[in-house]
């Protein structure tokens, strides 16, 4: 399989919804709700910045995964293992495997293209947050390599006040 950049919003939204509504305990653990998170401005965005990228399985969106090549400001507060500028870090989000595909190793193989891009992109880092609540998707973090390097109590819409994990990978 491998990642492409993204194109034609109707499909990637399409997908989206699909992993809202058939992935099991996904209100529990990422809290996702289409339209508060992810919204359809957020994903035209990604797409039109080549932010969205999709696993394809021959002609098939076997997954989905956003890779900024920026960190944003939030970001900036936790205790990183390396202080890096915010350009020469890449952040990792909205990481979906569709339920047709679902437990079969794609989310760990998105990641291994993440970092592949992100290197590609010259970055010394990858990073992302997860929920606290999501402990799926720390384990499989956890279990690629990346280290938790902090929390943060923030608000969003899906969640409203809740705790974010952050977690990094250094990149060779």
């Amino acid at each position: 399989m491998k990642l492409v950049p993204a194109e034609k919003f109707e499909s990637v939204k399409a997908k989206y919804i699909e992993v809202i509504e058939g992935t099991p305990g996904i209100e529990q653990h990422a809290r996702w709700c289409y339209g508060k998170h992810p919204t359809d401005e957020r994903l035209r965005a990604h797409i039109a910045n080549g932010d969205l990228y999709l696993l394809m399985d021959g002609e098939e969106i076997a997954g989905m995964v956003v890779i900024v090549p920026h960190q944003e400001q939030e970001y900036e507060a936790i205790a990183w293992a390396e202080s890096l500028a915010n350009d020469q870090v890449a952040v990792l989000s909205l990481l979906a495997v569709c339920p047709a595909y679902q437990g079969r190793g794609l989310g760990r193989e998105i990641l291994d293209h993440a970092e592949e891009l992100a290197a590609g992109m010259g970055k010394k880092a990858l990073r992302l947050d997860v929920l606290k609540s999501n402990l799926p998707a720390q384990h499989m973090y956890e279990s690629a390599g990346f280290s938790y390097r902090g929390t943060q109590h923030l608000y969003a819409e899906n969640t409203a006040w809740t705790d974010f994990l952050y977690y990094e990978k250094a990149l060779d």
